[in-house]
């Protein structure tokens, strides 16, 4: 991940600054940065986008359920793509939360010549959020540095937000989810060993461990991508517990439609394209099969189109 950490490193001459946690780097975000990158070129700036590892809702929400829709080397990636010069990440952790709004400022003029924030206008910072846009602007006027605040887009509707695509996701509506980040929603995950049920099925299966921070879709059957270092796959996602077998820990495991070879150990990218039906309990093993394969034809379509 190519990335600055905290407050050191910066890059040189004047910097235009997007500030936020732009966890999904969805197509809000990417307008922001679109913006960002726009001024910076207007008067010659690096465009240097901030964002946070943990996410800050793991430091001060300790128990909350898992609600990442991105890692931060993703973010990072994800940024630059969307017209990031460089991305500067701050470790989010007890001693960052106790920083003061006006600590905060002070740490960024000190890490760089800064000429201009960019923010969406629910922007919060520094201790128990006791910053926001006008504190940021006052700072602004009497520091010599601008504030730009971006209108959120919308998108069916409705504007676009993390904790929209949140609740997608956990309805299952991957395909809106989709519209709104601008691209399927992922997850990352090493291959590890299952059951091996799915080869006695004649669908042999690839379990992938999960990183538990990351938000995951509602548990059913999916049609997805699969990358690997091998290549990009279609496949046959089951997310949930097994019921036919009369369940378990909630697992994502994947049959990928024309690849075979051992993954164990390997890192696989799954892509949710289409959410094709619930997970259900079947009667026998051989009724699973049967609608396995007519999963497998229906993952055919959904890809194919």
């Amino acid at each position: 991940m190519e990335a600055r950490w905290d407050f050191n490193g910066w890059p040189r001459g004047p910097i235009h600054l997007a500030v936020g946690v732009f966890d999904g780097v969805h197509l809000g975000h990417r307008a922001l940065i679109a913006h960002l990158a726009r001024s910076a070129r207007l008067e010659q700036a690096t465009a240097l986008a901030a964002t946070f590892d943990p996410l800050p809702i793991r430091v001060l929400a300790p128990g909350a359920p898992p609600s990442a829709l991105s890692d931060v080397t993703d973010r990072a990636k994800l940024l630059r793509e969307a017209g990031a010069d460089a991305v500067v990440v701050f470790r989010f952790d007890e001693a960052f939360a106790k920083l003061s709004a006006d600590e905060f400022v002070d740490r960024l003029r000190t890490a760089c010549d800064l000429r201009r924030i960019v923010v969406g206008p629910d922007f919060h910072f520094g201790r128990r959020a006791e910053g926001d846009v006008e504190k940021l602007r006052a700072r602004g006027n009497r520091d010599g540095f601008a504030v730009d605040v971006v209108t959120p887009i919308e998108k069916d509707g409705a504007v676009v937000s993390s904790t929209r695509i949140r609740n997608l996701l956990l309805a299952g509506d991957v395909e809106a989810a989709a519209r709104l980040l601008g691209r399927p929603y992922s997850v990352r995950g090493r291959v590890v060993h299952g059951a091996i049920r799915g080869r006695a099925l004649g669908f042999p299966t690839i379990n992938l461990a999960l990183p538990t921070e990351r938000l995951l879709p509602r548990d059913g059957i999916y049609a997805v991508w699969a990358e690997m270092g091998e290549g990009r796959f279609k496949a046959a996602a089951t997310l949930g517990v097994r019921p036919t077998f009369r369940g378990g820990e909630r697992i994502l495991e994947a049959y990928l439609l024309d690849y075979s070879g051992e993954l164990y150990g390997e890192e696989v990218d799954v892509a949710f394209v289409k959410r094709l039906r619930d997970e259900i309990a079947f009667a026998s093993p051989a009724e699973l099969s049967a609608q396995i394969a007519r999963d497998v034809e229906e993952t055919r379509r959904a890809l194919d189109g």
